[in-house]
């Protein structure tokens, strides 16, 4: 929301906890990471589940990207802190009956154990890549409910495969009590199973679900209309992945994956992708994927395709690549640890030494956050502006996206006054674009002309009425504003480093004229979430820096200069 929306999920939630105050409310909880990507200070992690406890959210199901256990003791006691119910979560992969796979039924119910001792109120199972088969569930569930015949269960799986439906029912007649489900059309594929296709499938077994059909239906007919809105950024999957079991992709990040290689200009590799993933999984140890673990290994997959390079490749030059920054953090232990470990010798040759291994819960080894130093920081970014506890706990979840939203609030006010076509696409010329004002009149703005670009400056002139009132405003054009051209470094110059793929410089950390050392980092390259941190491949002093933060780069453009050292010298 605060990403792609401008808006405050705070806000967000007030308004549907006085809408509906009698139904309880679920977030997930990443265990140490709360809802960001790595892990936070303990009491960051404490300050947020309270807030989220006190502005409306009743249950929290609590996981681990990992099943670490240390992890998931920590954010179990956070809910327990705040007073919310703890549902515990064991994150599934791989198939539970093969005899070769580690994570077996043993490794399940250990987890589980844990969850229990913990306090968990309610055990989840979540099968995130859709993987796990009907025995399997069924068998998984029986063993839960033998051990602990009073304990809730609750099953949640994708639909990648085509096989969620069954994989439920098999889950109930075992003795599961919740299993999730999405409105029809919403479901399927990626999404979870059809609810009307598990409420029929229950008619009459005994396990009646006592839902209206016709009632879904009409819910359903509502968000059928809604998501033609966003068509635009559905990625069209028209069949089942059987795939699936082999790359083991989440449901959640499955889409989301289409539309990043397609930005990052690997769209019409998609087939190399789903392989890639499948090895990058298994060079990272062939791990638990969810968020943010399933980000390393997608990161890592787009990195290969995007550079021509093989898992074997992966391994022989591991001391030379500049990862994404998602796979260093990985390796340094801040996503949580393996049961069995990391993989080495990659694990050593990805870290260069340069980077501290985490050997303890991150939470503990962390700094504990400020809280009075991050409100008087965003209250004078954003002065005359009051700054709330809800401020503090997005700013530490997300410091730049939050600034973002921030800025956009401070540019054209709260934009969820605007119509979702109106929010997603620029009203056309004569068009009228009606805001609710509050009271008995709305605002109603009509799209008169848009005047030709000014090339000194970038800016142009748009026309409209307000309330028939006519009206102008200068706009700078984005997208008619020249960028700046960076020249394409030399392949053949060893000082001269390259922009590792097309996208937007995050931060610049070297300076001219700085002496660097081979592996150093020198900045930071992002585009679409991914951020590969680019390191000096050669000792020596920095002659020239190219570009600057905020700059669009093409795969290729010179970054940094460096003048090299000579081997026995300067």
């Amino acid at each position: 929301m605060l990403r792609f929306l401008y808006e405050d999920p705070w806000e967000r939630l007030r308004k549907l906890r006085k809408l509906v105050p009698n139904i309880p409310f679920q977030m997930l909880l990443r265990s140490t990471n709360g809802v960001a990507y790595s892990s936070l200070p303990d009491n960051a992690l404490f300050h947020f589940v309270k807030l989220a406890k006190d502005t409306g959210v009743d249950i929290f199901r609590v996981f681990d990207s990992l099943n670490d256990l240390e992890n998931l003791k920590i954010g179990i006691d956070a809910v327990h802190a705040a007073g919310g119910l703890v549902e515990g979560a064991v994150m599934y992969t791989g198939d539970m009956l093969n005899p070769r796979s580690k994570y077996d039924l043993k490794y399940y119910m250990g987890v589980v154990d844990c969850l229990v001792e913990y306090g968990s109120h309610v055990i989840a199972v979540k099968s995130m890549s859709g993987v796990m088969k009907p025995a399997a569930g069924r068998a998984l569930v029986r063993a839960i409910r033998t051990k602990y015949p009073e304990m809730p269960i609750h099953m949640h799986t994708h639909d990648t495969n085509g096989a969620g439906v069954a994989t439920m029912l098999a889950c109930v007649e075992e003795g599961a009590d919740i299993v999730d489900t999405a409105v029809d059309s919403l479901s399927g594929a990626t999404s979870q199973p059809a609810a009307s296709a598990m409420v029929v499938a229950l008619e009459n077994s005994g396990f009646d679900s006592r839902l209206s059909l016709h009632q879904l239906q009409v819910i359903d007919a509502y968000w059928a209309q809604l998501r033609l809105m966003y068509a635009g950024f559905d990625a069209d999957l028209r069949s089942p992945d059987p795939t699936v079991y082999r790359h083991e992709i989440p449901g959640g990040q499955y889409s989301n994956l289409i539309f990043q290689a397609r930005q990052n200009g690997l769209g019409n590799q998609w087939a190399e992708t789903l392989k890639a993933y499948e090895d990058a999984n298994h060079l990272l140890g062939d791990i638990i994927k969810a968020t943010p673990t399933s980000k390393a290994v997608g990161d890592l997959a787009q990195f290969m395709v995007d550079r021509k390079l093989s898992a074997v490749d992966i391994q022989q030059r591991a001391s030379t690549l500049d990862f994404p920054k998602s796979v260093v953090e990985y390796f340094e232990g801040l996503m949580g640890r393996p049961f069995d470990g990391f993989p080495e010798p990659l694990r050593t040759h990805v870290l260069r030494g340069q980077r501290d291994v985490v050997k303890k819960r991150p939470g503990l080894t962390m700094d504990s956050v400020d809280f009075d130093r991050v409100r008087r920081h965003i209250a004078a970014m954003f002065p005359g502006s009051p700054v709330t506890e809800y401020d503090v706990a997005s700013y530490v979840m997300f410091p730049q996206v939050y600034m973002e939203f921030r800025q956009a609030r401070r540019n054209f006010g709260d934009l969820t006054a605007l119509r979702t076509p109106d929010f997603l696409s620029p009203p056309e010329i004569g068009q009228e674009v009606r805001l609710p004002k509050g009271g008995d009149r709305d605002v109603i703005a009509e799209m008169v002309a848009i005047r030709p670009l000014e090339s000194a400056t970038g800016m142009r002139d748009v026309l409209f009425r307000l309330n028939g009132e006519f009206c102008s405003v200068a706009v700078r054009d984005v997208k008619a504003t020249p960028r700046r051209k960076l020249p394409k470094a030399d392949v053949h110059a060893e000082g001269e480093v390259a922009a590792p793929m097309a996208g937007a410089v995050v931060r610049v950390i070297a300076q001219d004229g700085q002496t660097v050392k081979v592996g150093q980092t020198l900045l930071t390259v992002g585009a679409m979430k991914m951020e590969v941190n680019v390191s000096s491949p050669v000792s020596g002093r920095i002659d020239t820096i190219a570009a600057v933060a905020g700059d669009a780069v093409d795969k290729g453009d010179l970054l940094v200069r460096i003048a090299p050292y000579a081997v026995n010298g300067r």
